[in-house]
């Protein structure tokens, strides 16, 4: 047989490997991982896509491969991975990359990607937290996964083409693709473990097992809880059930340990990769690793007293003061269960003078049931007595569990004119109990109007069209600024289908910087992003959402996954809506800029449908209400008859229907 050796710097890597790390680097025999159960866990890849192990519960197979960064075992093992990829694909296997290397990060693994071809989502084990229940101890290890059982039923290499410093011109064992026809023919695995070769991978926090046991409930677990979850996990909270003492939570630390590694909580839903916001309720990395540690240690109670047994107080009415004004919000009857449609309720503007706004605190009825509330001024009180985010214009502030209260930075304000109504998005948990919410808005205004005032607006996009059985479909559309401007923050808004949202500036020179990402996106759970600093926004920059619906059945909360899905303001129909708040560099209090509010909306169709963002509408491009009109025009608009319409061809014609 013949051998062909690997290049030498390969040789010389894992021998210092080997030589350094001595007896830790034996590698753990596959016992005790075959059979094992797979606890489900979420992570996001290397492009920002988020996956959760159950979701795809209902594949026939679900396979990983260990990675880690300038591995050469890896590189040379990527193309057979991606043979038996292209090989079962078809069949509805789902095959990824895990990386829990801890000198590795998401901008070194998406280069390592790009570098190397890697074409399989790799997923960024971030806090070690999946490798160390897997029992990793090396990259190119291999497990096959029973969606069905959710037990590991084959870890290994993918074949025997490759040993430590020598590979074979092709393999005779095809270990992987053999794991795979068993398990699609419904046979138990003929060879179900071999022992695999690989680059070692570190995992500190299993050689301090015995100090996890030593965690202190009191001095460490029980105060990240009160500073993370008990605002939420208390009497007569929005969380299901009360952390008001260590039995409580240590009856309920198996499930802890569930929602923090699929990050459902804390519910926060930001990449902590990317953007720094204000009021971010997330947990740190090491949070997470304490916490989680602390529970598969058997969450032990330690000495010292109960810090969470204590009589808490009611939140305060108003935490900001009493207001100078406050608006009732029509009271809702909402049942003990099933579930309830967003009311869009409007009240009519009670200013008898224009304010400018410097706070605002809502005040819910029942803080089980009010799960969010957003706000919106309207130039009229619609006909219909309900509200539409689309005809929005300034906030007056919103509510969500630990964003109760909206303060304006020093010297900005937002000027709220008399006339017209307030809308409002209105969401309603039921909890078991039927009760009656009366939520009240208190304003807090400026004695002494500031100098500078914010704006809003959205990106908006009422011509998507999501295809049905339809899994991660894209759609886009961006703002163009027509002058300098700060973004404050930004509030992502979808129904039952979004799965994920990212919103970009891409500058006038053509680069782009992601400012937020929301891997998955929850609409249980919405809230605004307020960066920590704002965001510069130089004249021409375009302010670019990107949302992937997901309409396949694999979604549990699809209403309906053979139904073609277009713009709608019912949960069950869908949105591209992301709304932002702003101010205009030159505009001052005593210096308004309306026109700058009007060219920057007049573009919103066209970034609607500039669906490739190269600054041209083309005809395949005119999809929907507004597309269809515009196609109607198409001709007589473009003035250089190159069958395409520019930036300055749209605004000449929109410029001229409006005269």
């Amino acid at each position: 047989m013949t051998i062909t050796r690997l290049p030498s710097i390969h040789a010389i890597v894992l021998a210092l490997l080997l030589t350094t790390l001595g007896s830790a680097a034996q590698a753990l025999t596959s016992d005790g991982i075959v059979g094992m159960h797979v606890d489900d866990f979420q992570l996001v890849d290397d492009t920002g896509f988020a996956h959760q192990l159950y979701y795809y519960r209902n594949a026939p197979a679900i396979v990983l491969m260990t990675q880690g960064n300038g591995c050469p075992i890896v590189r040379n093992a990527m193309p057979a991975y991606r043979e038996v990829r292209d090989a079962y694909a078809g069949k509805g296997v789902q095959f990824f990359l895990l990386n829990s290397n801890l000198q590795d990060d998401p901008q070194s693994i998406r280069a390592e990607a790009q570098e190397f071809g890697f074409d399989i989502p790799v997923l960024v084990d971030d806090y070690q937290l999946v490798g160390e229940s897997l029992n990793v101890t090396r990259t190119a290890e291999v497990y096959v996964i029973d969606p069905a059982t959710m037990r590991v039923v084959y870890h290994g290499p993918i074949d025997d083409r490759l040993t430590y410093e020598v590979q074979k011109p092709r393999a005779k064992e095809h270990y992987l693709a053999a794991a795979l026809d068993n398990l699609l023919a419904g046979e138990d695995v003929a060879v179900a473990a071999v022992d695999a070769p690989g680059c070692i991978v570190q995992f500190p926090e299993r050689e301090r097992r015995a100090e996890h046991a030593k965690i202190s409930y009191h001095d460490t677990i029980a105060p990240l809880l009160e500073k993370r979850c008990v605002s939420c996990h208390t009497e007569g909270g929005i969380g299901p059930w009360a952390m008001s003492n260590y039995d409580m939570v240590k009856g309920f630390a198996a499930m802890i340990r569930e929602v923090i590694r699929t990050d459902r909580m804390p519910p926060w839903n930001a990449d902590p990769h990317v953007g720094s916001f204000l009021r971010d309720y997330s947990m740190t990395g090491d949070e997470i690793k304490t916490l989680v540690h602390w529970i598969e240690a058997g969450a032990p109670r330690g000495d010292g007293p109960d810090p969470l047994a204590v009589k808490r107080e009611p939140p305060v009415d108003w935490p900001l003061g009493e207001p100078d004004l406050i608006i009732d919000i029509p009271p809702f009857d909402v049942p003990a269960s099933g579930v309830v449609d967003y009311q869009r309720p409007v009240v009519p503007n009670p200013l008898t003078e224009p304010k400018w706004l410097r706070a605002s605190t809502v005040k819910v009825g029942s803080r089980e049931a009010v799960h969010h509330v957003l706000t919106g001024m309207l130039k009229e009180m619609p006909a219909s007595g309900r509200s539409n985010e689309s005809r929005w214009g300034a906030s007056l502030g919103g509510y969500a569990v630990g964003a109760e209260s909206f303060i304006a930075r020093d010297n900005v304000g937002t000027y709220l004119p008399t006339g017209g109504a307030i809308g409002l998005q209105m969401h309603y948990t039921p909890f078991g109990k039927a009760v009656t919410d009366a939520t009240q808005i208190g304003l807090y205004f400026y004695d002494e109007p500031p100098q500078m005032m914010t704006r809003s607006s959205v990106i908006a996009d009422s011509s998507i069209r999501i295809p049905a059985n339809t899994g991660r479909h894209e759609e886009v559309a961006y703002l163009q600024f027509p002058k300098d401007a700060e973004l404050f923050y930004a509030f992502p808004h979808a129904h039952y289908r979004g799965q994920s949202s990212t919103l970009t500036i891409r500058y006038p020179d053509g680069s782009e910087k992601l400012l937020l990402s929301l891997p998955r996106y929850n609409f249980n759970w919405q809230r605004s992003y307020e960066f920590t600093e704002p965001v510069d926004v130089p004249a021409g920059s375009k302010l670019i959402a990107r949302y992937t619906y997901d309409n396949t059945a694999q979604n549990p909360a699809n209403p309906d996954p053979d139904l073609e899905i277009t713009w709608g303001d019912q949960s069950f129909e869908e949105m591209l809506f992301t709304a932002i708040s702003y101010r205009w560099k030159d505009e001052t209090r005593d210096n308004q800029k309306p026109q700058y509010e009007e060219l920057l909306d007049a573009g919103r169709g066209f970034g609607a449908l500039d669906d490739n963002i190269d600054g041209v509408l083309e005809r395949g491009e005119l999809k929907g209400r507004t597309g269809r009109r515009i196609a109607e025009f198409f001709d007589r608009m473009d003035r250089d008859g190159d069958d395409a319409l520019s930036w300055n061809e749209y605004f000449t014609a929109l410029v001229a229907s409006r005269r």
